[in-house]
């Protein structure tokens, strides 16, 4: 298995997981996730637009 196809069954199993609990991921977060998993976007970029998205000024 690769490390993006790890990376992948990582965020599937995650996202059901979440899902079995109640909550929705959308398909955006889901997205900047797998960026950073990916080293295309740092932890503080994606705790940033988080924060942005839920409304929370930085």
């Amino acid at each position: 298995m690769s490390h993006e196809e790890s990376i992948e069954r990582s965020i599937e199993n995650a996202f059901a997981s979440v899902e079995i609990e109640g909550l929705h991921i959308d398909t955006e977060c889901v997205d900047w996730c797998r960026q950073v998993l990916l080293n295309q976007m740092s932890k503080e970029e994606y705790l940033k637009l988080l924060l942005k998205k839920a409304g929370v000024s930085v």
